[in-house]
């Protein structure tokens, strides 16, 4: 089993390192073409407007809508989150609209105001405590009724799923900790 990382702007090393760590072999995707080498992606975090010109910019959203369409997985962490939702607010921008959520960008604030916070996310049935890292971190404001909610910080839903779509607020390649990428593994193994 592969999975890809894009690799066009943000956090796609911490991404691979994380996979590597579990034994998964990584493919840093650049070109779409590279994208049938791999069984899921992950879309990391980074700047969301840089990473979508640089989407369009290289041809990947067909490239990505086939991806989907086809049922291989996708994760997406903070601006990935922003790249795959239904819509994004403040401001509205372009997204692929692939999982049924609204989010709203830099949330809870600027750089200064970034943080990390104990949570607990049900991954597989199984409640999981782990170390949450928000920067700059988008805010999930609406979860469609197909979605299901697997982690909160607070009251704010921060890794939800629909169907083959993981998307997450925080950044878990920023800890040591592998259990969203060990879940996003077995949904990409169960997807084949």
């Amino acid at each position: 089993m592969k999975i890809g990382v894009l690799a066009l702007q943000g956090d796609f090393a911490l991404h691979a390192r994380a996979l590597a760590r579990l034994g998964v072999g990584v493919v840093e995707v650049r070109k779409p073409a590279e994208l049938n080498a791999v069984g899921g992606l992950i879309i990391p975090g980074g700047e969301s407007t840089t990473l979508l010109h640089l989407m369009q910019e290289w041809e990947f959203f067909p490239a990505l809508e086939k991806f989907h369409a086809g049922g291989r997985p996708l994760y997406g962490t903070c601006a990935g989150c922003i790249v795959l939702a239904r819509e994004v607010e403040r401001p509205r921008q372009f997204s692929l609209g692939l999982i049924d959520v609204t989010v709203e960008r830099n949330a809870y604030g600027r750089q200064r105001e970034s943080f990390e916070a104990p949570g607990v996310a049900t991954l597989d049935g199984e409640r999981t405590a782990m170390e949450m890292v928000f920067i700059r971190a988008p805010r999930i404001t609406r979860v469609g009724p197909g979605v299901e909610t697997l982690a909160r910080h607070g009251n704010d839903a921060v890794l939800v799923r629909q169907g083959t779509v993981l998307v997450g607020t925080f950044h878990p390649e920023l800890t040591e900790d592998t259990a969203v990428h060990g879940y996003f593994c077995r949904m990409v193994e169960a997807s084949r």
